[in-house]
């Protein structure tokens, strides 16, 4: 449906792609990877007609191209349902010119009655056979699959956060059904009850999906090949992500090799060369050998994926009991979250905090942390503790006048340059990204910023709202190496299923009013429940 034929594209001395050639074809599940500023966005661009490369063509079939971006609009003046429904395409521009025909089917003495009527039959035709009649009831679904509740589906849509934004812009996207459906980062504002929705969604998907995403567990279930971009080159692999994981580390093995190789073999031609260079009697063996040299088509070493460092201070010990929730109350309103809680969190603990949207999740957490007071019974901090605590508003402490560095140096002084240069390398901040000014950073690269501060600061208890937001893999990856030497007690939120196994051995499993303890690993806690998220059916 849409091909790439010897595509080149650089923004000023950036080079992203050289001669690439690829195909996207009608039905095909394709996950699109590659390093921060590799080009996938700009392949999307291209693929949208809204960049042209600078050489070669980029060529689409007949049909619909829909993308979503992790970007909203200004949205207010209209009810969630009908932005959602705003952006259906052909048949939402069908349903408001029924409106406006049978507004004037109304005066039937117009002298162009008839053929209003006759247009009025046409239109209705169409928008039935585009599915109108069942555009409302499609859009409740893919909105309540995607986490809101029936009562938001009336609110003005500007009363909601950024992130609920967001999942209508998606649900926007997915009522659309175009035929190529692009999505850039589409679970970064899931819980993982919407992803698991999300996941089987695509999975029926009866288009084309070509999607980023820093979930495996999610490209692992919908996608069945992988174009990855890297070093100015596009590869394809066919397969799921871990698949992809393992071939793409035996290329780069085969490659390694071939590099190696022919060096080993260039440096014993040019150390001939230069022996007997000066003999008049090897001068023919000499040029011949040279001209064959330089006639050899050079192996480029293999891109490495730099694996990033960051390991924790030490961290004081604290008493045996870090957090003690007894008795617990909170109410929003009529709104019971949490009633008569209980929970002891002991030293060295990680403790993963799951359930539905609206069981508390964040208030037990704000609650620890000290942000919120529970209306009854206690929340209480043992001997020794020291807290920190991440979330997202967080970042509006960040000073906007600084660059990222500058900001590591203001809260750690004492630190030296490149304990922070690594630091902030860790965290996706790597050359002349250090010199960013925050002002200018998205809220994703806001948050790492925030992260890396509690990090480097050595608690012995942390309190993480979703830790792993706008972490790309690598980042990912450091996180969970550091967190598997942490020291300390650990209580956090994550959609991420991969961050949950890694990283949790307990489980407390919030429900409006009532929770339950599973004291065990994540893969233990689906197991013992026989489903991924509290929400969800059992698994078959």
């Amino acid at each position: 449906m849409i091909t790439f034929a010897n595509v080149t594209k650089q923004y000023g001395a950036q080079v992203l792609f050289v001669g690439a050639s690829f195909q996207i074809n009608a039905g095909e599940r394709i996950g699109l990877v590659g390093p921060n500023g590799a080009g996938k966005t700009t392949i999307f661009r291209l693929a949208l007609g809204e960049e042209s490369p600078d050489e070669g063509a980029v060529e689409r079939a007949r049909g619909t191209i829909g993308c979503f971006r992790q970007d909203v609009g200004d949205w207010r003046g209209r009810s969630v349902l009908e932005e959602t429904m705003s952006a259906a395409g052909e048949v939402a521009d069908l349903a408001k010119e029924l409106v406006r025909l049978e507004s004037r089917l109304e005066d039937v003495d117009a002298a162009d009655y008839d053929a209003v009527l006759d247009r009025y039959g046409d239109v209705q035709t169409r928008f039935a056979d585009l599915g109108g009649y069942e555009l409302e009831s499609r859009a409740a679904a893919i909105l309540a699959g995607l986490g809101l509740q029936q009562d938001q589906l009336t609110q003005d849509i500007g009363a909601l956060s950024g992130g609920w934004k967001m999942r209508v812009a998606l649900a926007q996207i997915l009522l659309r059904r175009p035929d190529v459906l692009l999505l850039d980062e589409p679970t970064n504002y899931l819980d993982i009850e919407s992803i698991l929705w999300l996941e089987a969604f695509l999975r029926d998907y009866p288009g084309t999906v070509v999607m980023t995403c820093h979930d495996h567990d999610v490209m692992n279930r919908v996608v069945k090949r992988i174009l990855e971009i890297d070093g100015g080159e596009v590869r394809s692999y066919s397969g799921d992500y871990t698949f992809y994981e393992a071939q793409r580390a035996l290329d780069a093995q085969h490659r390694e090799a071939a590099y190696e190789r022919q060096q080993a073999m260039l440096a014993k031609e040019i150390r001939f060369i230069e022996r007997f260079r000066a003999q008049p009697s090897k001068a023919s063996q000499v040029q011949s050998r040279a001209k064959k040299i330089d006639k050899i088509e050079r192996v480029s070493p293999p891109p490495r994926i730099i694996e990033r460092q960051f390991d924790f201070r030490p961290c004081a010990r604290s008493g045996d009991e870090v957090v003690k929730v007894a008795g617990v109350r909170k109410a929003y309103g009529a709104r019971v979250i949490h009633d008569r809680l209980d929970l002891l969190v002991r030293r060295g603990e990680r403790w993963a905090v799951m359930g539905e949207n609206g069981a508390g999740k964040t208030t037990l957490l704000k609650m620890i942390a000290g942000a919120e007071r529970p209306d009854a019974g206690r929340v209480s901090l043992g001997a020794s503790v020291d807290l920190a605590y991440f979330a997202q508003h967080l970042t509006d402490q960040l000073t906007a006048g600084r660059s990222v560095i500058e900001e590591l140096e203001a809260f750690a002084p004492t630190a030296n340059r490149g304990t922070l240069r690594n630091l902030a390398g860790a965290f996706g901040f790597s050359g002349d990204d250090i010199d960013k000014s925050l002002s200018t950073l998205s809220g994703g690269e806001k948050a790492r910023v925030a992260l890396s501060k509690i990090l480097f600061s050595a608690p012995n208890l942390m309190v993480l709202d979703e830790p792993t937001n706008h972490l790309d893999v690598t980042t990912k990856r450091a996180l969970v190496r550091a967190l598997a030497k942490y020291e300390g007690t650990l209580i956090f939120v994550s959609h991420d299923r991969a961050f949950l196994r890694a990283v949790a051995n307990r489980v407390l499993e919030l429900s409006p009013g009532r929770s339950h303890l599973y004291p065990g690993t994540y893969d233990e806690y689906v197991a013992a429940t026989g489903r991924e998220a509290p929400g969800m059916r059992q698994l078959a």
